[in-house]
């Protein structure tokens, strides 16, 4: 059960991540350092670091 509360904690905080950094136009992203094809790979960190 524990685990999949923290697959379901990862898949929002993916999807939250994605969802709010793919609706900054490219130069916001820019300014934050970020480009939009990293977009997918910082989720997937933040996702990781979620379950901790």
């Amino acid at each position: 059960m524990l685990n999949l509360l923290r697959l379901l904690r990862e898949r929002r905080t993916y999807w939250n991540v994605v969802h709010e950094l793919s609706t900054y136009s490219d130069r916001e992203l820019h300014d934050i350092g970020i480009d939009r094809a990293d977009i997918h790979a910082i989720a997937r960190l933040a996702a990781k670091e979620a379950k901790a």
